[in-house]
């Protein structure tokens, strides 16, 4: 089981969006109301809710602190320089 940062992978994305399991699922209309994955396949439900508990991605908010850190390093940064100056 991985702990930490998850990478996310182009290609599993698209093979995932384009799979004939998908297509013939969607297709037939034998999808499973969201949240219903334990009932599907309680194996699978079971992993990947302690995998998303276990590990993070780069996402929306990810990016919010990535993008906060780097304005206060850069303001940190500019104090030191005119500091410096001095």
């Amino acid at each position: 089981m991985k702990i930490g940062l998850r990478i996310p992978s182009l290609t599993k994305r698209i093979a995932a969006r384009t799979s004939w399991e998908r297509y013939a699922r969607h297709s037939l209309g034998l999808k499973a109301p969201r949240g219903w994955g334990w009932l599907t396949n309680p194996r699978k439900a079971a992993y990947n809710r302690i995998y998303y508990r276990t590990t993070f991605g780069i996402g929306k908010g990810c990016l919010v602190v990535m993008v906060v850190l780097a304005v206060v390093f850069y303001f940190c940064i500019s104090v030191l320089i005119a500091a410096v100056k001095q």
